[in-house]
């Protein structure tokens, strides 16, 4: 009598079996759009690097005698042995020492000028800060010539110092203007009760305001490596001694030099060009995140 009742009542409020059914294929229904989204981009994402990994491992016989999508025949790895023979280790090599010191410049410099124009009260602050966003706009295209006069008169022509002085120079207006913002989503009460509690400007930049911004930092710096990194016009203009060429111009020299005989320790290299932005994306990935929504909340 009991179970009786039970279905009555489920078939009148319709909560019975068949409408538990159906309501997870309605929600399945409903995702599968989503889904099918979700999907193609992963695809759009991730397969061009699958296909450059396998392009890298196979012999150069299979790229005239197969398309291009077929798998590999086996796993060639003395392509990387090739490509690392090459010169690309020197090209690597050459690219840190031009990446990471512009790079330490930027954040430097960046951090201490919208910490100074965003959070510090002074005449003509608003008046700097429209510079900066006024360099964004500035092709780089246009001012290679005047660079490369004024680097030829000063010696600094095929020299590091080119490439780390333009990267600063063309890094810092994004990077300031970005920072900008994220100190603008930081509390002025807790900067405030700092000060109050007897802190100097430095040390409320220093040990309130910096941990504060650190996952904006991370994801503007991950920003500009991926800028640097690739970097071509600049190593290309203004570096033409081959000790000095970064991984993106050795790898056009590698190109012109093996491309239409040797593809596969051309992929090779290529894979090892993409390499370093791919580990470094893994590992901070979830503070990029957090970086990218930090300044979209204030207060």
């Amino acid at each position: 009598m009991t179970e009786a009742l039970t279905r009555v009542s489920e078939l009148a409020t319709g909560r019975g079996p068949t409408m538990r059914r159906e309501r997870p294929v309605r929600k399945i229904l409903g995702r599968t759009p989503m889904i099918v989204l979700v999907g193609l981009l992963l695809v759009i994402e991730i397969y061009p690097l699958v296909w450059l990994l396998l392009s890298s491992l196979k012999q150069n016989s299979e790229f005239s005698l197969k398309p291009v999508w077929a798998l590999p025949e086996g796993f060639h790895w003395q392509n990387y042995t090739e490509a690392l023979g090459s010169g690309i280790g020197g090209y690597f090599v050459n690219s840190i020492l031009a990446v990471f010191p512009s790079l330490f410049l930027i954040i430097a410099l960046s951090v201490c000028a919208a910490f100074a124009l965003e959070v510090m009260r002074w005449r003509g602050r608003n008046g700097v800060l429209l510079l900066f966003l006024a360099g964004i706009m500035v092709p780089s295209q246009m001012l290679l010539l005047p660079l490369f006069t004024i680097y030829f008169q000063t010696n600094l022509i095929d020299t590091r110092w080119a490439l780390i002085i333009t990267y600063t120079a063309f890094g810092l207006p994004l990077t300031v203007f970005l920072m900008a913002g994220y100190f603008k989503a930081v509390p002025r009460e807790v900067l405030e009760a700092s000060t109050l509690d007897g802190a100097t400007i430095y040390q409320t930049f220093f040990f309130v305001a910096l941990p504060m911004v650190a996952n904006a930092i991370v994801t503007v710096a991950l920003v500009q490596f991926f800028f640097l990194w690739n970097d071509l016009l600049f190593s290309l203009t203004f570096i033409s001694s081959d000790d000095l060429r970064t991984i993106q111009t050795g790898l056009l020299n590698f190109t012109g030099e093996h491309g239409e005989i040797d593809w596969g320790p051309t992929f090779a290299a290529v894979s090892l060009a993409v390499l370093p932005t791919l580990i470094v994306y893994l590992l901070l990935n979830q503070r990029v995140i957090k970086g990218l929504t930090a300044g979209s909340i204030k207060g």
